[in-house]
């Protein structure tokens, strides 16, 4: 059978019999899609059959090494040193990236990074960095590599030369509810480092009732797959498994999630962020080997972080990717919204819970997330925190601002809000941010790293 005797139907139909592909049919199906041969119904149609009957470690393999080639693979032969990249399964004001990425290079180490854009519930990397005036997050494989090896750290996106079937894949699979599929979810993520030059990267494995696994057990599943197929291509690699059953920090948006990433570069505390960050780059400082031990990576982070080093090599990202750097000393410059709503408590008590999933589809009807792929995203538009679980309220005082473009809308989404927030009358017990790294098929608590208080780090 030649190449010319495929069909994507054929394909399609018969990943609906759940039967197994094969390697060639695989990459038609992939290299098709990326030339815009297959139309976005019949892609549509691949991944639901994917979604439903799954793949195996083979044909997840085989998945990523077709969306690899159906671009550009950065080689990045001018850094000779290791590079390490850290990807996140996504997550509720999930702003680790543009923290602890400033901070690893800040001590040394490359670090290339091919990110997403708003996913489902989730929010994207790319809509956070394009908040600020100018940041190109297109820059092509020349100007990537040069700011990589001049600055250290460089944030890009998918062009049309760096895995473009993911790309398609990626845009469809965020408008037809097939997001929730481990082979997809390998295949989307391991394509698109791959191609950006990395040589090992760190998994945050995010697991909850705000990420795409809601269990650990699910989370470790996905990470067994990760890593495996990520060694089947010579990729060194590393999964932390970390909670996400509650927003990340006290802001959910774009700019105002950069605003508060500046804040922690220049040495804001914000719990939940620096223990997630900490426990990520010491584990890319140890894969790097600029560290040996995990004691020895986070004195080099917590020195970096409080000594301003992270904040400068942020400023320096800035600037090498074209955008704005005074926003860095005056973040008052970033997008501002055009209305703000406040939500009051309507009780005295504890902030118990707040419900990650729907504080993320609130922030899609404020603007700040995509309903449909081609949406334009409000950069100002959000939801900032002011009390967080364990924080005791006063009936009347306010829980969260909401940024949107217009007051109604701001008004209706207090009203979901509010639902989304529980209380208590005693202050509820904390919980470990970082649930264990994945060893073999089970987890390991991190020394340091696990109870979710960064006290001792200090």
């Amino acid at each position: 059978m030649t190449d010319s005797d495929l069909r994507a139907v054929d394909i399609i139909a018969k990943k609906q019999r759940g039967e197994s592909l094969t390697r060639r049919e695989i990459s038609w199906f992939v290299q098709g899609s990326a030339r815009g041969v297959i139309p976005d119904y019949q892609i549509s149609a691949f991944l639901m059959a994917v979604y439903f009957k799954s793949m195996d470690l083979r044909e997840t393999r085989d998945l990523v090494e077709a969306m690899i080639a159906s671009g550009e693979v950065l080689a990045l032969k001018s850094i000779r040193a290791t590079k390490v990249d850290k990807h996140s399964t996504g997550g509720v004001g999930d702003k680790i990236s543009l923290i602890v990425g400033p901070l690893v290079a800040s001590v040394g180490v490359h670090v290339p990074m091919v990110s997403g854009r708003a996913l489902g519930h989730t929010g994207g990397t790319l809509d956070k960095l394009e908040s600020i005036p100018g940041f190109r997050t297109d820059l092509g494989p020349a100007e990537f590599e040069r700011a990589v090896k001049r600055v250290g750290i460089a944030i890009i996106g998918q062009t049309d030369k760096i895995a473009p079937a993911d790309r398609k894949f990626y845009a469809i699979r965020d408008v037809t509810s097939t997001i929730v599929c481990p082979p997809l979810i390998v295949s989307s993520i391991l394509s698109k480092k791959i191609a950006s030059g990395t040589d090992a990267i760190v998994f945050d494995i995010k697991a909850g009732n705000g990420a795409f696994m809601g269990t650990a057990s699910q989370a470790v599943e996905l990470a067994k797959l990760l890593t495996r197929v990520a060694a089947m291509l010579g990729k060194r690699t590393s999964a932390i498994v970390t909670r996400m059953d509650e927003p990340l920090g006290h802001c959910v948006g774009n700019a105002i999630e950069i605003r508060e990433s500046i804040e922690v570069l220049k040495g804001r505390w914000v719990e939940d962020l620096v223990t997630v960050s900490l426990a990520l780059g010491s584990e890319m400082l140890l894969l790097a080997g600029r560290a040996k031990t995990r004691s020895e990576a986070l004195t080099l982070l917590r020195s970096a972080l409080l000594g301003g080093k992270g904040l400068q090599k942020f400023r320096d990202m800035v600037k090498a990717q074209h955008g704005d750097v005074s926003v860095v000393a005056d973040p008052a410059k970033l997008p501002r919204p055009r209305a703000t709503v406040r939500l009051l408590s309507p009780r005295n008590g504890f902030v118990s819970h707040i419900e990650a999933m729907e504080v993320g589809r609130i922030a899609i009807l404020l603007g700040a997330g995509r309903v449909k792929s081609e949406d334009d995203v409000d950069p100002a538009a959000g939801i900032e925190f002011l009390k967080k679980r364990g924080d005791r309220v006063v009936k009347g005082e306010v829980l969260a601002l909401l940024h949107t473009r217009n007051a109604r809308t701001g008004r209706r989404c207090a009203g979901l809000l509010e639902k989304a927030i529980s209380f208590s009358s005693r202050r509820p017990e904390p919980r470990p941010l970082v649930i264990g790294k994945v060893i073999g098929d089970g987890l390991k608590q991190l020394d340091g790293a696990g109870s979710g208080k960064t006290a001792s780090l200090r």
